[in-house]
């Protein structure tokens, strides 16, 4: 191992150990660098890579503090590795597994998603099907109300670590629906029907429903990233 991992390892044990908190500050450089048996060089690679995990926080003139090592932050580095999947086969294993994650979401939040997020929600979807009218070109802001409302989904699954894997997922699903609009003729008309599906099925606290409503929904996703695969391959290959 490299003595930056000896850095990383070594404040993950202290933190495991309850040396230090959430939210505490690290001792000095000098100090820790002489606990961990590391140059301060060494040190403060490690330090970087641990801001980069969402581990601790550099504050300029303040210090280095743990953070508060909740789940989406900590999930955070798992979305950068999907942004780095750009083989749009690699692409389809990446939604599949979203799939599965946001199906069991919308069957946990039908259990108990209160009314306030319940016309949360409403009003999302009332906000997209008037610009789906008034203005059918500004997919950003489409794009802006799909997430909101999975968000809202997730939220309310009593599961923060289920939110946060899908939270971590959804920026590449952000291009994806960006490329349904701009290629796929009603495909913001057709995500918005699912969506009022989807609704329907958690106002009425259905679970299965809402798993099967939220689980087509997300199939369609997959349909197109096959075809655009396929599309690629074919220009790739024009005798194919």
């Amino acid at each position: 191992m490299s003595r930056t991992d000896d850095v990383v390892n070594g404040v993950k044990h202290m933190i495991l150990t309850g040396e230090l908190h959430p939210g505490e500050r690290l001792p000095v450089e000098k100090e820790l660098a002489e606990t961990l048996g590391v140059s301060r060089g060494s040190l403060r690679e490690g330090v970087r890579a641990l801001s980069i995990l969402g581990v601790l926080d550099t504050r300029q003139g303040d210090g280095t503090y743990v953070t508060g090592l909740d789940v989406p932050r900590l999930l955070a580095p798992m979305g950068f590795m999907v942004e780095l999947q750009g083989d749009e086969g690699q692409a389809r294993h990446v939604h599949a597994i979203r799939r599965l994650l946001e199906a069991e979401a919308a069957r946990l939040a039908a259990y108990s998603i209160p009314d306030e997020a319940l016309a949360e929600a409403r009003g999302l979807l009332d906000e997209a099907a008037r610009l789906l009218d008034t203005a059918p070109d500004d997919h950003e802001r489409i794009i802006e109300i799909d997430i909101a409302f999975h968000r809202i989904i997730a939220s309310h699954t009593g599961n923060p670590v289920l939110a946060g894997m899908i939270e971590a997922l959804a920026g590449r699903t952000v291009r994806e629906r960006l490329w349904r609009s701009l290629r796929e003729a009603g495909a913001d008309r057709r995500t918005h029907e699912e969506h009022l599906a989807i609704w329907r099925a958690l106002r009425a606290h259905d679970p299965e429903a809402a798993r099967v409503r939220m689980a087509n929904h997300l199939l369609g996703v997959e349909e197109s990233l096959s075809d655009l695969d396929g599309e690629s391959r074919t220009a790739a290959d024009p005798a194919e």
